[in-house]
Protein backbone atom coordinates (compact mmCIF):
# COMPACT_ATOMS: atom_id res chain seq x y z
CA UNK A 1 0.00 0.00 0.00
CA UNK A 2 1.19 2.93 -0.97
CA UNK A 3 1.66 6.40 1.21
CA UNK A 4 -1.22 8.47 0.63
CA UNK A 5 -3.54 5.46 0.13
CA UNK A 6 -2.61 4.44 4.06
CA UNK A 7 -3.25 7.82 4.96
CA UNK A 8 -6.28 8.36 3.38
CA UNK A 9 -7.58 4.99 4.75
CA UNK A 10 -6.55 5.79 8.39
CA UNK A 11 -8.03 9.38 8.11
CA UNK A 12 -11.28 8.37 6.77
CA UNK A 13 -11.58 5.50 9.15
CA UNK A 14 -11.00 7.44 11.84
CA UNK A 15 -13.41 10.59 11.18
CA UNK A 16 -16.28 8.60 10.20
CA UNK A 17 -15.99 6.38 13.92
CA UNK A 18 -15.49 9.82 15.53
CA UNK A 19 -18.95 11.32 14.04
CA UNK A 20 -20.62 7.63 14.66
CA UNK A 21 -19.26 6.75 17.51
CA UNK A 22 -22.11 4.55 19.88
CA UNK A 23 -24.85 5.40 17.49
CA UNK A 24 -25.18 3.01 14.93
CA UNK A 25 -24.49 -0.60 14.35
CA UNK A 26 -20.74 -1.55 12.42
CA UNK A 27 -19.67 -3.71 9.58
CA UNK A 28 -17.08 -4.96 7.71
CA UNK A 29 -16.84 -6.97 4.18
CA UNK A 30 -15.29 -7.47 1.10
CA UNK A 31 -15.66 -6.34 -2.51
CA UNK A 32 -14.22 -8.08 -6.42
CA UNK A 33 -14.54 -7.06 -9.65
CA UNK A 34 -13.13 -9.12 -12.21
CA UNK A 35 -13.20 -8.30 -16.30
CA UNK A 36 -12.07 -9.39 -19.77
CA UNK A 37 -12.64 -8.34 -22.91
CA UNK A 38 -12.44 -9.69 -26.22
CA UNK A 39 -8.84 -7.58 -27.09
CA UNK A 40 -7.66 -9.71 -24.13
CA UNK A 41 -7.71 -7.01 -21.45
CA UNK A 42 -8.69 -8.36 -17.96
CA UNK A 43 -8.94 -6.04 -14.95
CA UNK A 44 -9.16 -7.70 -11.29
CA UNK A 45 -9.84 -5.80 -8.42
CA UNK A 46 -10.00 -6.71 -4.81
CA UNK A 47 -10.75 -4.76 -1.68
CA UNK A 48 -11.38 -4.64 2.16
CA UNK A 49 -14.20 -2.39 3.61
CA UNK A 50 -14.73 -1.04 7.20
CA UNK A 51 -18.13 1.10 8.39
CA UNK A 52 -18.40 2.72 11.72
CA UNK A 53 -21.90 3.61 10.54
CA UNK A 54 -24.01 0.53 8.98
CA UNK A 55 -27.54 0.77 9.58
CA UNK A 56 -28.82 -1.36 6.19
CA UNK A 57 -27.45 -2.05 2.49
CA UNK A 58 -29.44 1.48 1.78
CA UNK A 59 -27.79 3.36 4.60
CA UNK A 60 -24.11 3.45 5.72
CA UNK A 61 -20.40 5.07 5.53
CA UNK A 62 -16.96 3.77 5.57
CA UNK A 63 -13.73 3.22 4.11
CA UNK A 64 -12.65 1.13 1.53
CA UNK A 65 -8.92 0.23 0.33
CA UNK A 66 -7.59 -2.36 -2.01
CA UNK A 67 -5.39 -3.42 -5.11
CA UNK A 68 -6.36 -3.91 -8.80
CA UNK A 69 -4.27 -5.33 -11.67
CA UNK A 70 -4.70 -4.75 -15.24
CA UNK A 71 -3.35 -7.08 -18.09
CA UNK A 72 -3.13 -7.83 -21.25
CA UNK A 73 -0.82 -10.14 -23.16
CA UNK A 74 2.36 -9.57 -21.86
CA UNK A 75 1.76 -5.95 -20.16
CA UNK A 76 1.16 -6.46 -16.52
CA UNK A 77 0.17 -3.36 -14.38
CA UNK A 78 -0.87 -3.02 -10.92
CA UNK A 79 -2.48 -0.53 -8.98
CA UNK A 80 -3.83 0.48 -5.33
CA UNK A 81 -7.08 2.43 -4.81
CA UNK A 82 -8.26 4.16 -1.22
CA UNK A 83 -11.55 6.34 -0.13
CA UNK A 84 -14.69 7.11 1.23
CA UNK A 85 -17.48 5.08 0.53
CA UNK A 86 -21.27 6.16 1.63
CA UNK A 87 -24.84 5.73 0.84
CA UNK A 88 -28.14 7.37 1.88
CA UNK A 89 -31.02 6.38 0.16
CA UNK A 90 -34.55 5.68 0.94
CA UNK A 91 -35.66 2.33 0.13
CA UNK A 92 -39.03 3.75 -1.11
CA UNK A 93 -38.56 6.24 -3.89
CA UNK A 94 -34.18 6.26 -4.38
CA UNK A 95 -34.25 9.57 -3.03
CA UNK A 96 -30.84 10.05 -1.52
CA UNK A 97 -27.24 10.13 -1.97
CA UNK A 98 -24.28 7.93 -3.05
CA UNK A 99 -20.61 8.85 -2.92
CA UNK A 100 -16.95 7.24 -3.23
CA UNK A 101 -14.15 9.41 -3.10
CA UNK A 102 -10.90 8.86 -2.89
CA UNK A 103 -7.16 8.16 -4.65
CA UNK A 104 -6.22 5.92 -7.47
CA UNK A 105 -2.73 4.90 -8.26
CA UNK A 106 -1.08 3.08 -10.72
CA UNK A 107 2.23 3.21 -13.09
CA UNK A 108 3.15 6.26 -11.40
CA UNK A 109 0.29 7.78 -11.66
CA UNK A 110 -2.30 9.49 -8.68
CA UNK A 111 -5.82 10.35 -9.28
CA UNK A 112 -8.80 11.75 -7.07
CA UNK A 113 -11.13 9.46 -7.92
CA UNK A 114 -14.89 10.25 -7.43
CA UNK A 115 -18.12 8.68 -8.28
CA UNK A 116 -21.25 9.67 -6.80
CA UNK A 117 -24.67 11.28 -7.02
CA UNK A 118 -27.84 13.24 -5.11
CA UNK A 119 -31.58 12.44 -6.30
CA UNK A 120 -34.85 14.17 -5.55
CA UNK A 121 -38.29 13.24 -5.95
CA UNK A 122 -40.07 16.85 -6.36
CA UNK A 123 -43.43 15.01 -7.64
CA UNK A 124 -44.87 11.34 -6.93
CA UNK A 125 -43.87 10.09 -10.37
CA UNK A 126 -41.32 12.84 -10.76
CA UNK A 127 -37.59 11.90 -9.80
CA UNK A 128 -34.17 13.75 -10.74
CA UNK A 129 -30.46 12.60 -10.14
CA UNK A 130 -27.26 14.74 -10.61
CA UNK A 131 -24.03 12.23 -11.01
CA UNK A 132 -20.57 12.66 -11.53
CA UNK A 133 -17.37 10.02 -11.84
CA UNK A 134 -13.73 10.44 -12.37
CA UNK A 135 -11.50 7.88 -13.29
CA UNK A 136 -8.85 6.47 -15.08
CA UNK A 137 -9.72 5.04 -19.22
CA UNK A 138 -8.64 1.72 -18.54
CA UNK A 139 -6.97 0.47 -22.07
CA UNK A 140 -3.17 -0.30 -22.15
CA UNK A 141 -2.01 2.79 -23.51
CA UNK A 142 -4.22 5.32 -21.72
CA UNK A 143 -3.46 4.00 -18.43
CA UNK A 144 0.56 3.96 -19.66
CA UNK A 145 -0.38 7.93 -19.94
CA UNK A 146 -1.67 7.97 -16.85
CA UNK A 147 -5.55 9.19 -19.02
CA UNK A 148 -8.81 10.08 -16.95
CA UNK A 149 -11.99 11.15 -17.23
CA UNK A 150 -14.43 13.63 -15.70
CA UNK A 151 -17.97 12.46 -16.53
CA UNK A 152 -21.09 15.32 -15.24
CA UNK A 153 -24.93 15.11 -15.67
CA UNK A 154 -28.30 15.37 -15.00
CA UNK A 155 -30.97 12.26 -15.40
CA UNK A 156 -34.74 12.51 -15.44
CA UNK A 157 -37.23 9.76 -14.75
CA UNK A 158 -41.38 10.75 -15.49
CA UNK A 159 -44.01 8.75 -14.83
CA UNK A 160 -46.41 8.49 -17.45
CA UNK A 161 -49.25 6.34 -15.79
CA UNK A 162 -49.09 3.43 -13.41
CA UNK A 163 -47.68 1.08 -16.36
CA UNK A 164 -44.78 3.45 -18.57
CA UNK A 165 -41.90 5.58 -17.29
CA UNK A 166 -39.79 7.12 -19.53
CA UNK A 167 -35.93 8.24 -18.65
CA UNK A 168 -33.72 10.90 -20.26
CA UNK A 169 -29.97 11.62 -19.40
CA UNK A 170 -27.88 14.32 -20.68
CA UNK A 171 -23.98 14.75 -19.77
CA UNK A 172 -20.49 15.97 -20.68
CA UNK A 173 -17.36 13.93 -20.19
CA UNK A 174 -13.61 15.61 -20.17
CA UNK A 175 -10.84 13.85 -21.01
CA UNK A 176 -7.43 14.91 -19.81
CA UNK A 177 -6.24 14.63 -23.16
CA UNK A 178 -8.34 17.39 -23.87
CA UNK A 179 -11.24 15.28 -26.05
CA UNK A 180 -14.55 15.85 -24.90
CA UNK A 181 -17.86 14.12 -25.43
CA UNK A 182 -21.41 14.76 -25.14
CA UNK A 183 -23.64 12.60 -23.89
CA UNK A 184 -27.38 11.96 -24.46
CA UNK A 185 -29.56 8.68 -23.35
CA UNK A 186 -33.34 7.58 -23.05
CA UNK A 187 -35.10 4.68 -22.14
CA UNK A 188 -39.17 3.97 -22.21
CA UNK A 189 -39.92 1.33 -19.68
CA UNK A 190 -43.56 -0.44 -19.83
CA UNK A 191 -44.05 -2.84 -17.12
CA UNK A 192 -47.58 -4.67 -18.27
CA UNK A 193 -48.50 -6.22 -14.57
CA UNK A 194 -47.53 -4.60 -11.29
CA UNK A 195 -47.07 -8.26 -9.78
CA UNK A 196 -45.11 -10.26 -12.26
CA UNK A 197 -41.80 -7.38 -12.13
CA UNK A 198 -41.86 -7.90 -16.29
CA UNK A 199 -40.40 -4.71 -17.97
CA UNK A 200 -39.90 -3.83 -22.09
CA UNK A 201 -37.24 -1.28 -22.57
CA UNK A 202 -37.27 0.28 -25.57
CA UNK A 203 -33.46 1.89 -25.50
CA UNK A 204 -31.28 4.49 -27.10
CA UNK A 205 -27.73 5.94 -25.80
CA UNK A 206 -25.33 8.09 -27.65
CA UNK A 207 -22.29 10.68 -27.67
CA UNK A 208 -20.78 12.65 -29.90
CA UNK A 209 -16.80 13.22 -29.37
CA UNK A 210 -15.17 16.37 -30.31
CA UNK A 211 -11.23 15.31 -31.01
CA UNK A 212 -11.20 12.92 -33.99
CA UNK A 213 -7.59 12.14 -32.33
CA UNK A 214 -6.81 10.54 -29.27
CA UNK A 215 -3.97 8.32 -30.18
CA UNK A 216 -5.95 5.07 -30.01
CA UNK A 217 -5.62 5.51 -26.60
CA UNK A 218 -9.21 4.44 -26.81
CA UNK A 219 -12.20 3.74 -28.93
CA UNK A 220 -13.24 7.00 -29.90
CA UNK A 221 -15.70 7.46 -32.83
CA UNK A 222 -16.99 10.49 -33.87
CA UNK A 223 -20.39 9.99 -33.57
CA UNK A 224 -21.79 7.09 -31.75
CA UNK A 225 -25.71 5.93 -32.02
CA UNK A 226 -27.11 2.78 -30.43
CA UNK A 227 -31.19 1.64 -30.10
CA UNK A 228 -32.13 -1.50 -28.16
CA UNK A 229 -35.24 -2.97 -27.23
CA UNK A 230 -34.58 -5.51 -24.14
CA UNK A 231 -36.87 -7.09 -21.40
CA UNK A 232 -35.95 -6.72 -17.48
CA UNK A 233 -37.38 -8.98 -14.83
CA UNK A 234 -37.30 -8.40 -11.01
CA UNK A 235 -38.32 -10.23 -8.20
CA UNK A 236 -38.11 -10.72 -4.74
CA UNK A 237 -38.29 -14.12 -2.43
CA UNK A 238 -37.89 -14.19 1.09
CA UNK A 239 -36.03 -11.07 1.22
CA UNK A 240 -34.03 -11.92 -1.64
CA UNK A 241 -33.88 -9.24 -4.80
CA UNK A 242 -33.23 -11.41 -8.35
CA UNK A 243 -32.94 -9.42 -11.80
CA UNK A 244 -32.37 -9.94 -15.23
CA UNK A 245 -31.89 -7.94 -18.63
CA UNK A 246 -31.30 -9.17 -21.84
CA UNK A 247 -31.15 -7.00 -25.13
CA UNK A 248 -30.97 -7.16 -28.72
CA UNK A 249 -29.71 -3.78 -30.45
CA UNK A 250 -27.68 -2.25 -33.45
CA UNK A 251 -25.61 0.38 -33.14
CA UNK A 252 -24.28 2.83 -36.47
CA UNK A 253 -20.66 4.50 -35.66
CA UNK A 254 -19.96 7.61 -37.82
CA UNK A 255 -21.26 6.69 -41.44
CA UNK A 256 -20.50 3.11 -41.09
CA UNK A 257 -22.95 0.22 -41.59
CA UNK A 258 -25.12 -0.52 -38.38
CA UNK A 259 -24.50 -3.56 -36.81
CA UNK A 260 -26.18 -6.21 -33.94
CA UNK A 261 -25.21 -5.45 -30.28
CA UNK A 262 -26.19 -7.69 -27.51
CA UNK A 263 -26.74 -7.21 -23.42
CA UNK A 264 -27.55 -9.47 -21.02
CA UNK A 265 -27.07 -9.05 -17.28
CA UNK A 266 -28.02 -10.64 -13.73
CA UNK A 267 -27.97 -9.88 -10.28
CA UNK A 268 -28.97 -11.38 -6.83
CA UNK A 269 -28.87 -9.36 -3.59
CA UNK A 270 -29.86 -10.43 0.05
CA UNK A 271 -32.45 -8.89 2.16
CA UNK A 272 -31.34 -5.47 3.31
CA UNK A 273 -31.22 -5.42 6.73
CA UNK A 274 -30.13 -9.18 7.57
CA UNK A 275 -26.64 -9.68 9.87
CA UNK A 276 -24.82 -10.16 6.63
CA UNK A 277 -25.37 -8.67 3.04
CA UNK A 278 -24.59 -9.99 0.14
CA UNK A 279 -24.13 -8.45 -3.72
CA UNK A 280 -23.62 -10.09 -6.81
CA UNK A 281 -23.41 -8.81 -10.16
CA UNK A 282 -22.76 -10.12 -13.80
CA UNK A 283 -22.84 -9.16 -17.26
CA UNK A 284 -21.66 -9.47 -21.06
CA UNK A 285 -22.18 -7.25 -23.70
CA UNK A 286 -20.95 -7.27 -27.58
CA UNK A 287 -20.48 -4.46 -29.49
CA UNK A 288 -17.74 -2.69 -31.51
CA UNK A 289 -14.16 -1.81 -30.60
CA UNK A 290 -11.00 -0.43 -32.54
CA UNK A 291 -10.62 -4.27 -34.56
CA UNK A 292 -14.19 -4.00 -35.44
CA UNK A 293 -17.95 -5.12 -35.19
CA UNK A 294 -16.94 -8.41 -32.68
CA UNK A 295 -15.98 -7.02 -29.67
CA UNK A 296 -17.27 -8.40 -26.36
CA UNK A 297 -16.60 -7.36 -22.80
CA UNK A 298 -18.02 -9.38 -19.71
CA UNK A 299 -17.62 -9.44 -15.80
CA UNK A 300 -18.42 -10.39 -12.51
CA UNK A 301 -18.56 -8.63 -9.46
CA UNK A 302 -19.66 -8.74 -5.89
CA UNK A 303 -19.75 -7.62 -2.55
CA UNK A 304 -20.38 -9.52 1.25
CA UNK A 305 -20.82 -7.06 4.55
CA UNK A 306 -20.93 -8.71 7.85
CA UNK A 307 -22.65 -6.37 10.33
CA UNK A 308 -21.90 -6.37 14.04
Amino acid sequence: MNKTAAALWLAALASTAHADSGAHERAAGAEFLVSRDSDGFATHRASLEAFPRFDDAGHYAGVRIGEVGYRQHEWRRRGQRAGFVGRGRDPVDDSGWTLEAGVARQGGHTLATLDGGWRVQPARQTGIELFASRDWVETRAALDDGVHYTFAGVALDQGLGAHVTAVGVLGQQYFSDGNRRDHGRARLIYQPSLDLGLTVQARWRGYRSRSDDVGRRYFNPHDYQEAMLALGWRQRVAGWTGTLTAGLGRERIDDARAQATRLVEAGLQSPPRGPTVLRLNAGYQRNASFYGPDYSYRYVQGEAVLRF
